[in-house]
């Protein structure tokens, strides 16, 4: 196979690379059909992109520039979808009887930002976990 003899670690930042691109489209999915109303709906829509770019070519290229790149913008994202999960909460209550379950299937997926923080925590996991 292609992979055999490969770290752990490679395969988990190409993995972690290959997700972001994906949240990154259902991410543009979703804001675009709310209009991007709010400024802050920009941020994982440019964000993911990259992310899962520099995290694929560092799959590849293990530089020491890379690394330190993407531990500032791994940690920005883990904390971005911290915030992007209390936008979405909030934005749930706002709708028509605020937080029913109704509500949570079709408002804003409070989880999908979480999934954001946990794909950055999972970068820096394969980024710098010592045996």
């Amino acid at each position: 196979m292609f992979w055999t003899g490969w770290p752990w670690q490679r395969v988990i930042i190409l993995f972690t690379g290959m997700a972001f691109l994906l949240i990154g489209l259902q991410v543009t999915l979703f804001h675009y059909r709310q209009n991007f109303r709010n400024w802050t709906m920009w941020v994982p829509v440019a964000a993911s992109p990259v992310l899962g770019i520099l995290l694929l070519a560092a799959g590849f290229y293990n530089l020491p520039v890379m690394r330190t790149i993407l531990l500032v913008l791994l940690a920005a994202g883990a904390l971005a979808g911290v915030g992007g999960f209390v936008l979405h909460f909030e934005g749930v209550g706002e709708r028509v009887d605020g937080y029913r379950l109704n509500n949570f299937l079709v408002g804003p997926p409070v989880t999908l930002p979480l999934m954001v923080t946990a794909m950055s925590l999972l970068g820096l996991i394969a980024l710098y976990w010592r045996w």
